[in-house]
């Protein structure tokens, strides 16, 4: 599906079904450098079973034209723009990583848009390491493999999936290499210097679900508590042995959980 959002052309996978304005809507927001295809599973069950379904390419990502936005800020205007722009109200947000910063901030600044939150692999702040920023401010591949490695658990390097035949970490390392130049840069620098998490969460009062990765080394588990008790009346999942990429290591407890506020 194809949306007119600030003068540029955006993608959104609608999960199979054509998008009806008169079903509850779910927004899912991709993590840095990532785009719709991370919620192929997820965004397709939903669509399957009594809603409408839009999983985004932010700007400069996946199918989706113009300049990625420079800060987290700036991605949740464009989430609630979104939603204003397939013509309903409201809708749930679901996001990863800097996705789940994206839907925080747009149930901050545009709490009547949003009607529940999913966040997975979720924290109040995502600090990013210098060598990580460095590496891809450089375009260097070695970013990439950062990414997917500190973003698996153990499981996923040595097979685990649960769809036989793929490979969690390859598949993640080519969906990263399918970004162009200085996205991948871009969005975790964006999530580097976002400081508004804890602010936000406090003003939140939409139900809202936490899918946390017992052995998450890019928003660890401590942290995604931390948010959890700053979200009045939230509720959390840990998933033992579980690393950052819960979608791909985890799908069927993922959609469990986000089953329960979506």
């Amino acid at each position: 599906m194809q949306l007119r959002i600030d003068g540029h052309t955006a993608f959104a996978a609608t999960g199979g079904r054509p998008f009806d304005p008169a079903l509850p809507a779910v927004v899912f927001v991709h993590g840095s450098g990532l785009d719709h295809s991370v919620w192929a599973l997820h965004s397709r069950w939903f669509a399957h079973h009594g809603r409408s379904v839009l999983a985004v390419d932010l700007p400069g990502h996946g199918r989706s034209d113009g300049p990625p936005p420079p800060s987290i800020a700036a991605m949740a205007d464009w989430v609630a723009a979104a939603i204003v722009a397939v013509g309903v109200e409201q809708a749930a947000i679901v996001g990863h990583s800097m996705g789940s910063l994206v839907a925080i901030e747009a149930a901050a600044r545009h709490p009547g848009k949003v009607r529940s939150l999913g966040l997975v692999g979720a924290a109040a702040a995502i600090p990013v390491h210098p060598d990580l920023l460095a590496a891809a401010a450089a375009n260097d591949h070695a970013a990439i493999d950062m990414v997917a490695i500190w973003g698996h658990g153990q499981h996923a390097g040595l097979g685990g999936s649960r769809a036989p035949g793929l490979w969690m970490l390859g598949g993640a390392v080519r969906v990263l290499e399918r970004a162009r130049p200085g996205v991948l840069s871009n969005d975790l620098a964006a999530c580097n210097a976002y400081q508004d998490g804890a602010a936000a969460a406090a003003k939140i009062t939409q139900p809202t679900a936490l899918v946390l990765g017992e052995r998450d080394l890019m928003t660890p588990l401590k942290a995604g508590k931390a948010l959890a008790t700053a979200i009045a009346g939230s509720r959390t999942v840990t998933l033992p042995g579980a690393g950052h990429m819960l979608m791909a290591e985890h799908p069927d407890e993922v959609l469990k959980a986000l089953a329960s506020v979506v």
